[in-house]
């Protein structure tokens, strides 16, 4: 299926680029994540013990919906723009008509910094949504919710940026686990890394 199609499938629309987003330093502009890669990902890839899946960064709630599909598991999507997040709401109703029952997704109006780490969440996903600052930021509240309930957390992101992966590599315990080369593309950042601490 192309993306149109899997948008129609699961009766959400999160098809389109960016617009009225403000032109913040820190956040970069929003894109869907590729179905294909999802798809791609979770082929060779498995979610640790009792998932609970974050996605910082949801967009109109693409990934949290196809997540919550895929394995019906809780999601919760992080969404900073006030109209992505209701676009995010709007598809969660869409999505839930379609199965004819409640699902267990929810969406936060915040930004990631100030997202409240529960201590059930255990996968983390980034599609690249802002600067290392913040991703340093998100990950220091990562590590401090960790060391108040251990756990094994995975860190999945999407064409991962350099200094995403140095900052994992050699500021933190985060090890890499799995790295996925996404079909048909050549550039060496068009993949997928999955970082964990047990």
């Amino acid at each position: 299926m192309n993306e149109q199609q899997f948008d129609k499938f699961l009766h959400i629309n999160t098809v389109g680029e960016q617009y009225g987003f403000p032109k913040l330093a820190h956040y970069h502009r929003y894109e869907p994540t590729p179905y294909t890669g999802l798809e791609q990902l979770f082929s060779q890839y498995d979610l640790p013990k009792n998932p609970v899946f974050i996605d910082m960064g949801c967009g109109k709630g693409r990934v949290p919906i196809y997540i919550h599909h895929k394995f019906h598991i809780p999601t919760i999507g992080v969404e900073m723009d006030a109209g992505f997040y209701k676009e995010a709401e709007h598809n969660k109703e869409s999505y839930c008509r379609k199965k004819g029952s409640q699902a267990n997704i929810s969406f936060v109006h915040t930004i990631a910094e100030n997202y409240k780490i529960q201590p059930r969440d255990n996968v983390f996903f980034f599609f690249n949504p802002f600067s290392i600052n913040i991703f340093r930021t998100v990950i220091h509240n990562i590590w401090k919710s960790y060391e108040q309930n251990m756990r094994e957390i995975h860190i999945i992101l999407y064409y991962p940026p350099y200094d995403y992966l140095q900052f994992l590599h050699h500021g933190t315990p985060f090890e890499l686990i799995h790295e996925v080369h996404l079909e048909h593309e050549t550039n060496i950042n068009e993949r997928l890394c999955v970082f964990a601490i047990k």
